[in-house]
């Protein structure tokens, strides 16, 4: 994972970071404010010996008093030592209970003993502390062996002594709120770390890639209001949406697809959106002059009709069973080079009709006549419609929609399209959130009106599609009927499509 890859973690759990943070931070206060303020005291005591008087003597004297500080150090929390000292100051409680707040410590190399007392009251905290030291000076030399005139070797001499402290000990009101905030921002970073591993959604180009192995050929920007008007390159052409659909136009037209330009248009599940890119794909293409066969290849269920608001009840499946001709059901859309082919009625079989020898002819012939064939075909998991057309055509577009589909999902309708033998052209991001931490989409704020450009839907074609059989020519060459290819399904007339597409 790289370094921008946690930043967008930390941008994207932010919130969570820094709920949890203040909630550390306000448990740390709670529980110093609930504390008992606790004083300490210290005095010193300082161990020598009596004995010698020659630098030989001393040395040994002083070897031996640093060798019997730690000793001293344990005595000073035992009963001999702390039962005086409770009768002294008329402390309540035993000697153990004593020994909890009292503590003797000595550093390296030293004979100087520091005894520190706690309480909750500061002059009985110093009391006690200087009660322990003289309790210590006095058992010390009781204890210790005495010389041969009778008189202690050791000595030990108070040189400081306890005074009131004038602020508590503890609580301390800067360490617990910095621990407390330091605990906080590890669990709310810890969070944020988990909640994005257990995250099975494919949120960016990056997870999709991953996943299908194929290239990101577009990124079309969420829209609050796609529902209301869901054809924007027609309603709305200088909207950032919009724009990214010429966007993917042109990615689509450098893809290298063998000389072939018919795509089936699915995605993994329901609800991403394909219906509506295909469409919006058939507009922007039609828009660059490019002649666009659209086809509702949905036979489950169909929506392309109810979008363009034409009718819908006479279509493919009734072109694949001889019922009608496609002359007859093809109809023109928007005063473009625009020709779109309904679902028609709901067949029995579906995934038969679209994986018959018709169906195939049929593609050929479109192919053979338009540009480009765009097929808007159902889901890749619930069925496996548009496994099979993937196969009679130059490839699949997968529609990924940001934040819905899960990675096991999209996993999956890839190997539906491996499994047949079916070439995934690329994906197309859909929902694209174009702001926070997962946007990917930029928009064009300022429009195309700053620069003085007028938009026009007949501007010339920036790039003309490769027909089977030619080289780069787009404009369909003169042929008689027949010459035209065969297709069992009722056959498709390229001079009716122009005769029709100039009449309107």
């Amino acid at each position: 994972m790289e370094l921008s890859d946690h930043i967008r973690i930390f941008r994207k759990n932010w919130l969570w970071i820094v709920l949890l943070t203040v909630l550390g931070l306000g448990a740390s206060a709670a529980y110093t404010v609930t504390r008992t303020p606790t004083y300490e005291s210290t005095s010193t005591i300082f161990v020598s010996s009596q004995a010698g008087g020659t630098a030989a003597e001393l040395q040994q004297g002083s070897s031996f008093t640093q060798a019997r500080v730690n000793t001293y150090i344990g005595l000073a929390r035992t009963p001999i030592v702390l039962d005086p000292v409770i009768n002294r100051l008329d402390l309540p409680g035993t000697a153990e209970t004593l020994a909890s707040s009292v503590r003797a410590a000595a550093a390296t190399n030293s004979t100087l003993i520091a005894i520190t007392a706690s309480d909750t009251n500061p002059e009985r905290a110093a009391a006690t502390a200087n009660a322990v030291a003289a309790s210590l000076a006095t058992v010390v030399p009781a204890l210790e062996p005495a010389a041969t005139d009778g008189s202690s070797p050791i000595r030990l001499s108070l040189v400081s002594e306890g005074q009131p402290a004038a602020a508590p000990a503890s609580p301390s009101i800067p360490i617990n709120l910095t621990l407390g905030m330091l605990v906080g921002l590890a669990l709310g970073i810890s969070f944020a770390l988990i909640r994005t591993r257990l995250d099975d959604r494919v949120r960016t180009p990056r997870d999709a890639e991953t996943i299908t192995k194929a290239p990101a050929i577009g990124a079309i920007a969420y829209d609050v209001k796609a529902q209301e008007r869901p054809l924007i390159v027609h309603v709305d052409p200088l909207s950032p949406r919009a724009e990214s659909f010429r966007a993917l136009r042109t990615n689509l037209q450098f893809l290298d697809m063998g000389g072939r330009s018919s795509f089936v248009v699915t995605s993994s599940i329901a609800s991403e959106g394909k219906s509506t890119t295909t469409i919006n794909l058939a507009i922007a293409l039609a828009d660059a002059g490019n002649r666009v066969a659209l086809v509702d290849a949905d036979l489950r269920k169909p929506t392309v009709a109810d979008y363009l608001g034409i009718e819908g009840g006479v279509g493919l499946t009734d072109v694949l069973i001889g019922r009608a001709a496609v002359d007859d059901v093809m109809l023109p859309w928007g005063g473009r080079s625009l020709f779109v082919l309904p679902a028609g009625k709901i067949p029995p079989n579906p995934s038969e009709l679209l994986g018959s020898q018709k169906m195939g002819s049929f593609l050929a012939a479109l192919e053979e006549d338009f540009d480009v064939v765009l097929c808007d075909a159902p889901p890749l998991l619930p069925v496996t419609d548009a496994a099979i057309l993937a196969r009679m055509t130059s490839g699949a577009i997968m529609v990924v929609s940001a934040g819905r589909a899960t990675k096991h999902q999209l996993a999956g309708a890839t190997e539906a399209l491996n499994t047949v033998g079916a070439k995934l052209a690329g994906f197309v991001m859909s929902m694209v959130p174009t702001r926070g931490p997962d946007s990917y989409y930029s928009a064009y704020g300022y429009g195309y009106g700053g620069y003085g450009n007028v938009y026009s839907r007949e501007a010339p074609a920036k790039k003309k599609w490769p027909r089977r059989g030619s080289a780069t020519s787009a404009t369909p060459r003169r042929r008689d009927q027949s010459d035209r290819p065969a297709v069992e399904a009722g056959g498709f007339s390229r001079r009716s499509t122009r005769e029709a597409q100039r009449s309107e």
